[in-house]
């Protein structure tokens, strides 16, 4: 089964890490992607740009409305995702407990619905 791993950080404390201790978290991402393709876990994933650069799009009856940035004013924004592949949810939870951005932020694990 498919999961998504929502990766979630302060992305302005992430903004004040120095290069190379960015680097480091960098490696230590690669590493564990790297630990997903040998497992065959790996399906894909991606970093999204800062939450200044996103809209927010709502339809109300029948007017759209549009809001600079995120929906909601949080501490941890949405910064980048994983999709794996788990035989259950406790696997694909045992897979985010293991990925170095835990240990900076937050993980949400969701699966994929089945229509």
């Amino acid at each position: 089964m498919k999961y998504l791993l929502m990766l979630y950080a302060d992305e302005k404390a992430g903004a004040a890490i120095e290069p190379e201790q960015m680097a480091g978290f960098m490696g230590q991402l690669n590493a564990w992607t790297e630990s997903l393709r040998k497992a065959n876990a790996f399906i894909d994933t991606n970093a999204l740009s800062p939450t200044g650069d996103s809209r927010t799009v709502h339809v109300e009856n029948g007017a759209m409305q549009v809001h600079d940035g995120p929906y909601a004013d949080t501490r941890e924004q949405f910064g980048g995702y994983f999709i794996i592949d788990a035989e259950s949810m406790d696997a694909a939870v045992d897979w985010a407990a293991k990925c170095p951005a835990a240990s900076w932020g937050s993980i949400e694990v969701r699966p994929f619905a089945r229509f």
